[in-house]
């Protein structure tokens, strides 16, 4: 059945509401970033050292957008204190507690891979306010062999978080919309979009006489591409569910057949978030000013986060 609504964001399907979508969103851009930085280090190694101004957004924003993701799921919940459970109790069957062994792993490589990166810069710091602790040294030391092996361990985990997000949505079988394989692919180069998006804001807001450095170029020959993919996942998801039973035609007819997500997908993912980023990118590129590449990033972000409301509160229109 389709639910009679008041509220485009309050319906009696609804089980999972803006927090979750804020989640899904900063999820991403740590995956989205991490990724790319991991990329950016194989492939140009003489860009992607500790001055690099992806490895040091990447060394402030993955964390932060993860731990604060985390934050807003855990006290979104029911019972928020007895969500410590599953970080000791996992369960092959749960998706959620697959997903909070994911996140440990994910963190752990992650913090001992920027340890690596920032290594002469952690040494100091522990030099001056810890001269004693010789174990930073160490560990720093033990790392050294590893550290190859760590950075493709890493941009795995990035992948599987990136893609994670919609494999937690893909799992309800009760929302047709949801319940689809190409979400958490879908998500996956969402999330990569909108890491490249952070990057190119923060590379712009650092080198403001220079927004088109060896590392802004890096990151847009990524982006692009990424984009078309999004552009052709958004139309292959939409595809199934056109060629599918009939719940899956009925979510489709709520989602994009008239209404407030309608218009929401229409104008803030498609034309925000799409469309009008590939429009204006070849322009702020002539622009020759830091002003256009912030637009654009602004408006690819908002576009990716725009995405996952829709997805997230479309999906659930529709209960079979």
């Amino acid at each position: 059945m389709t639910p009679v609504s008041s509220s485009a964001f309050h319906f009696d399907s609804l089980v999972w509401d803006w927090p979750i979508a804020i989640y899904l969103f900063l999820v991403g851009i740590s995956a989205g970033l991490v990724t790319l930085a991991v990329l950016l280090r194989r492939y140009h190694p003489a860009q992607g050292t500790a001055e690099s101004t992806l490895l040091r957004t990447t060394l402030i924003v993955a964390p932060s957008t993860i731990i604060l993701g985390l934050l807003i799921l855990v006290f979104h919940l029911t019972r928020p204190w007895t969500f410590w459970k599953l970080m000791f109790h996992f369960s092959v069957t749960s998706v959620m507690s697959m997903g909070v062994l994911l996140f440990q792993a994910y963190m752990l490589v992650m913090v001992l891979w920027l340890a690596k990166v920032f290594e002469k810069d952690l040494i100091v710091l522990q030099q001056r306010w810890l001269p004693r602790l010789n174990i930073v040294k160490k560990i720093l030391n033990w790392l050294t062999p590893v550290q190859k092996s760590l950075e493709i361990l890493l941009l795995v985990l990035a992948v599987m978080l990136g893609a994670y997000t919609g494999f937690l949505l893909s799992a309800l079988k009760s929302y047709p919309l949801l319940n689809n394989p190409i979400l958490p692919v879908l998500f996956l180069f969402s999330g990569i979009s909108s890491g490249a998006a952070v990057a190119l804001i923060a590379m712009t807001y650092r080198s403001r006489h220079n927004p088109h450095s060896e590392e802004a170029h890096f990151v847009h020959r990524i982006e692009t591409p990424i984009v078309w993919m999004e552009i052709f996942l958004l139309v292959a998801f939409f595809v199934g569910l056109a060629l599918g039973d009939d719940g899956k035609t009925r979510a489709l007819a709520a989602a994009l057949g008239g209404g407030f997500w309608a218009w929401w997908f229409w104008l803030g993912v498609v034309g925000l978030g799409l469309v009008t980023p590939l429009l204006l990118k070849s322009w702020a590129n002539r622009l020759q000013s830091p002003y256009g590449v912030l637009a654009v990033s602004a408006m690819s972000l908002a576009g990716v986060l725009f995405l996952r409301f829709f997805i997230l509160y479309a999906g659930q229109l529709t209960v079979v």
